[in-house]
């Protein structure tokens, strides 16, 4: 049964790897300046190179594809460990008010420091790799006040969940869009489009700022992966297989927190990744966390690369907002979700 389950699991990721290099395809050969795959091979390689393709490619290209992959294998992550510490199917870093909160911290970042002028100065990198902790601290403070409202006789109410998520992410919303008024027209209009979740002006400083605490914290939550399967067990049943169920609870929690506010920190509010990368990862390979964890991963990388060409090539010369191609697939599959789970 094992052996079936592993080889089921390598043929999809295969297949999803296939699929994310199909969408890398198109998203770096396709936009305002199309390019053919050869002019792409020759830039990347380095033969007869072109100041041109350069600029597209390593300026503008690249880094958006990169920082779309990064941020999906993030939520995907982030979101398979809330909904396995949870034991919610309709969990998700945006809905429970994760996103919200590492946002709204962001922003108040962005106030202060304000963002037009950081992004112009030789403290660019220093602010920039600030972010993601900023962005951490919010994230937690949501995730404390979450907890406060939905812990019940000392047990965590699942309905109270969604609902406090619900109105954290609400009240965290109308902070971020409070201070963005606040902000002058520039900044006003970088904080705009970067609450909507937009990757447009990704660069590779932003890379360098997130990749981290992917690697980091990515690593942590996939050791520990297999205590998502134990979690499904009544608690008491989990403690007496010898698993600290707090501790490690609070681990996974803290880890998916940094990891949601290391995405938020370059890409805004981007909803539903979360939400749908694990549900389709556990329809395809199984409930065994070690192998749904990283399809989601993948899945999230997918979905999001591809949203971001949509986003960038349906309205051309206009651009839409990654988050709201991402809304526009994610809110239907929520809707199926609370009549398949009959909610």
């Amino acid at each position: 049964m094992t052996k079936k389950v592993f080889s089921r699991f390598a043929l999809m990721m295969s297949i999803f790897i296939l699929l994310t290099f199909g969408a890398f395809y198109l998203h770096v050969t396709n936009g305002i300046f199309d390019m053919s795959v050869w002019d792409v091979c020759k830039t990347i390689l380095r033969i007869n190179p072109n100041e041109k393709f350069d600029l597209v490619i390593f300026q503008f290209r690249l880094p958006r594809i990169v920082i779309a992959g990064l941020v999906g294998i993030g939520l995907g992550i982030a979101g398979t460990v809330i909904q396995g510490v949870t034991k919610n199917g309709l969990a998700d870093p945006g809905i429970l008010g994760i996103n919200a909160g590492a946002g709204a911290s962001i922003v108040l970042f962005m106030y202060f420091f304000q963002m037009s002028s950081i992004t112009s100065t030789q403290s660019s990198f220093t602010s920039i790799l600030m972010m993601p902790i900023f962005g951490f601290v919010g994230g937690v403070l949501a995730a404390a006040l979450i907890y406060l409202f939905s812990w019940r006789n000392g047990v965590l109410d699942m309905q109270r969940l969604i609902l406090s998520g619900i109105a954290i992410s609400s009240g965290f919303g109308a902070l971020s869009l409070y201070l963005s008024l606040k902000m002058n027209s520039q900044d006003y209009e970088m904080a705009a489009v970067w609450i909507a979740g937009s990757i447009y002006n990704a660069n590779w400083t932003f890379v360098a700022s997130m990749l981290p605490w992917i690697l980091i914290l990515g690593t942590i939550i996939y050791r520990k992966s297999p205590l998502l399967d134990y979690f499904q067990l009544e608690e008491s049943s989990a403690k007496s297989l010898g698993i600290k169920v707090e501790k490690e609870k609070s681990i996974l929690l803290l880890s998916s927190i940094g990891l949601v506010s290391a995405c938020v920190s370059v890409s805004g509010g981007i909803g539903f990744i979360g939400l749908m990368a694990p549900h389709i990862a556990k329809q395809l390979v199984g409930i065994q966390h070690k192998y749904v964890m990283p399809m989601s991963a993948v899945i999230g990388m997918f979905l999001l690369i591809f949203s971001d060409y949509i986003a960038k090539t349906v309205f051309a010369p206009s651009e839409l907002s990654v988050g709201i191609v991402v809304s526009i697939i994610g809110i239907p599959y929520f809707l199926y979700l609370l009549v398949k789970l009959k909610v």
